[in-house]
C-alpha cells in the first residue's frame, strides 16, 4: 500500500482560496498512491483562532467540494485533513473529511479532544463524541486528530472497532516536536498498528509548526519521516504486517482493564 502525506505549509501571505486550489493540485499529483493524507486545519492554521469563525464552512462547503473532486481525479482515498465546520445550529467543530477514490464522502470525524486549556480551540469549538473508522480495501483506518494523540484510550477504542492503521492529521507546534514523534511511536507499539501522522509546515498565527510528518510500523519503527518544511512524504507499507505482529506477539489478548470481563 502506498501512502502520501502532504505536509502543507500554512502561511499568512496565502489566502485560503489560493491554498485550497494549491492543495487540490497537490492531491491530483498523487495519482498512483492508495491513500493521501492532509494536515489538520490547513485552510486556516491550527493556531489562527480568529480564522475559525470567519473561515468556517458547512460540512459540504468549498473544501469538501474541492477535495472530493481532487480525490476523484487522482483516484485515491483521501483523508482531507480537517476544516473548521459550522453546524447548522451554529456550533463550530474541528472536522476531518475522508473521501473514496470516486469522490464520495466515506466518513467525517469531529475532533474529540480540543486543545487549549480553556482557551482557543477548547472554547471556540464543540467536542465530537463518536469514534470513526473507515474500511479501505487493504486496511481499516482509525481516524484521530492532533491533540487526540495524547489520549491512548481513544486509540484503544479504535482498535476495538477494528482499526489496523491510525491516520492522524495535526497542526503540532515545533516547541513540542519531541512529543510528536514519541507519541506516534507509542500509539503504534501499544496498539500494534501503523501510524500515519501528517503535520503542517510554516507558521500559524506566530506559532512555528513542527513538520516532521512520520509513518511508524506496528513495532514502533519509523519507516519514513519528513523534514521541517513543506514536503510530500511517500511510503510503501504492508498492512498485513499488523495481523502478523498481533499473532506473533499477542499482547492485546492480555488486556484486562477497560474490558467487560469477569474477574478471575
Amino acid at each position: 500500500m502506498r501512502a502520501s502525506l502532504l505536509q502543507v505549509a500554512v502561511n499568512e501571505d496565502e489566502s485560503v482560496d489560493s491554498r485550497r486550489r494549491r492543495v487540490a493540485a497537490l492531491v491530483r499529483d498523487q495519482a498512483g498512491a492508495d491513500l493521501v493524507v492532509l494536515p489538520e486545519l490547513w485552510t486556516t492554521g491550527a493556531f489562527a483562532y480568529e480564522g475559525f469563525g470567519t473561515e468556517a464552512e458547512p460540512l459540504e462547503g468549498p473544501t469538501y467540494e474541492a477535495m472530493a473532486k481532487a480525490a476523484s481525479e487522482a483516484g485515491v482515498w483521501l483523508h482531507a485533513g480537517s476544516v473548521p465546520e459550522r453546524d447548522p445550529d451554529g456550533t463550530l467543530y474541528n472536522t476531518s473529511l475522508v473521501f473514496s477514490p470516486s469522490g464520495e464522502l466515506a466518513a467525517s470525524y469531529r475532533k474529540i479532544h480540543r486543545f487549549g486549556f480553556d482557551k482557543g480551540e477548547a472554547v471556540l469549538m464543540g467536542a465530537g463524541e463518536e469514534l470513526v473508522t473507515v474500511r479501505l480495501p487493504d486496511t481499516v483506518v482509525g481516524v484521530a486528530t492532533c491533540y487526540d494523540l495524547r489520549f491512548p484510550e481513544l486509540f484503544r477504542g479504535l482498535v476495538d472497532a477494528g482499526a489496523e492503521t491510525f491516520v492522524v492529521p495535526a497542526g503540532w507546534p515545533e516547541r513540542r516536536r519531541a512529543h510528536w514523534t514519541l507519541l506516534a511511536r507509542a500509539r503504534a507499539v501499544e496498539n500494534q498498528a501503523f501510524v500515519l501522522a501528517c503535520g503542517t509546515a510554516g507558521t500559524h498565527a506566530g506559532v512555528p509548526q513542527a513538520g516532521h510528518s512520520v509513518v511508524v510500523d506496528p513495532w514502533g519503527e519509523v519507516l519514513a519521516e519528513a523534514g521541517p518544511g513543506e514536503e510530500v512524504l511517500t511510503v510503501d507499507f504492508d498492512p498485513a504486517t499488523v495481523a502478523g505482529t498481533r499473532d506473533r506477539f499477542p499482547a492485546l489478548k492480555d488486556r484486562v482493564l477497560g474490558l467487560d470481563r469477569p474477574r478471575r
